[in-house]
């Protein structure tokens, strides 16, 4: 297990932190280079094949991976899409459903990824429109194949909605997601990531945020072997605001890797990351990486990114990294904080003492965890649905024990 300890900088309920030069702090590690000299391009050419030495690979499992790399023939996933009347969907190519705009490949999968998606999805919800249920639309991955896709979700000006994107089935899966959000609109994008055990998923989703809107990209991990979801969020303009949540549950040999990076640009912007993970097996492994940078120009600007992790066996492993790039004294707050650690012995002590039996008292503390994310979804079934899948890998762990226990 790899423990960072909780570091803060400036907290945005302190005092601003006018510095006088730029300057990166990073937790636990210092990236080789200023986040925003990463290389990003469509071109399959211009990104190497990982050999785990770089910074952005280093944690990844390349050979689960590597498949996904190759930019050779891939078939499409299987996508259907339910969405109220007032919504636009489109089924085209990259061209025909304007992807691109907002969206630029940031690694070789994600250049793989949009050189080979034949079939891309553009979900739109109109100017003004508020809908009253979400938009779903669902990845159903094959055994043995490789897939590609790319999905554009926008929302008109002042519109306000909610998207759930839900990744089920098997097969090794590269998807490109970018959401544009126009001026003053209301947008919530749920991803989740529910494969099947064996599944390989490595996707891209690039978020930007108009004037005075508001995009809350949440990020729920529970199923496949490994997984890398990659975040980015851009302001096009003064007032946004963006939140980008996460819960990810690993088991034992699986791996869980979400990376995340704001890129503060423009004035008066808030950004908001916090993610949850949790961790139970042999080999089980997380890693959360999360990069904000605030640009000379983006004066005003408040920000804070927060990463908790709960260890609930031995043999499972959490890397949490966050890092803070400021050039510019001229802001409301930024922060940072960073923790793993097991079990708090005196909350099971408190509910043990009151007559609740230690794998009830595990998983109410397991749930109280991750609740406050889970909830904040904002569809009742697909929370609770979730919490009902974790505590299906608690009860499997606790069953584990026992008979653990017996045999000794």
């Amino acid at each position: 297990m790899t423990a960072v300890d909780e570091t803060t900088t400036d907290p945005a309920a302190g005092s601003p932190a006018n510095t006088a030069r730029a300057h990166s702090h990073g937790a636990g590690t210092v990236p080789d280079a200023s986040r925003a000299e990463r290389v990003t391009s469509f071109d399959v050419a211009d990104f190497t094949v990982p050999t785990g030495r770089e910074e952005e690979w280093k944690f990844s499992p390349l050979r689960e991976f590597a498949p996904l790399f190759e930019a050779g023939p891939a078939g499409s996933a299987r996508v259907e899409v339910t969405a109220p009347d007032a919504v636009v969907h489109r089924t085209g190519t990259l061209q025909e459903v304007g992807a691109g705009t907002a969206f630029t490949p940031g690694d070789r999968a994600a250049a793989a990824g949009w050189a080979t998606t034949t079939e891309a999805h553009l979900v739109s919800v109109p100017a003004e429109a508020e809908l009253d249920a979400p938009v779903v639309v669902t990845v159903r991955g094959t055994a043995g194949s490789t897939t590609s896709g790319h999905l554009v979700v926008e929302a008109g000006h002042h519109a306000k909605a909610l998207v759930v994107l839900a990744h089920t089935g098997s097969g090794a899966h590269r998807g490109g997601v970018e959401v544009r959000a126009g001026d003053g609109a209301d947008l919530t994008v749920v991803t989740l990531q529910e494969w099947d055990a064996d599944a390989v998923h490595v996707g891209q989703h690039d978020v930007l945020v108009g004037r005075d809107a508001r995009v809350r990209h949440i990020a729920v991990s529970l199923g496949g072997k490994a997984v890398r979801v990659s975040t980015n969020v851009r302001y096009a303009a003064p007032g946004g605001d963006a939140q980008a949540l996460g819960v990810y549950f690993a088991d034992a040999g699986q791996h869980l890797e979400h990376r995340l990076f704001v890129d503060h640009e423009a004035t008066n912007c808030k950004s908001y990351v916090e993610y949850k993970g949790a961790l139970q097996g042999d080999d089980a492994h997380a890693v959360w990486i999360g990069d904000v940078l605030i640009r000379a120009a983006a004066e005003a600007t408040e920000t804070y990114e927060l990463n908790r992790n709960l260890v609930l066996t031995d043999g499972a492993r959490a890397d949490s990294v966050p890092n803070l790039e400021i050039e510019t004294g001229e802001i409301v707050g930024a922060g940072h904080a960073s923790a793993t650690g097991r079990f708090d012995d005196e909350q099971l002590f408190y509910l043990q003492a009151r007559g609740i039996p230690e794998d009830e008292a595990r998983r109410l503390v397991v749930r109280g965890f991750f609740a406050g994310i889970v909830e904040r979804i904002g569809v009742p079934e697909i929370s609770e649905r979730l919490m009902t899948t974790i505590e299906t890998e608690l009860a499997a762990t606790a069953l584990a024990g026992a008979s653990s226990t017996e045999e000794n």
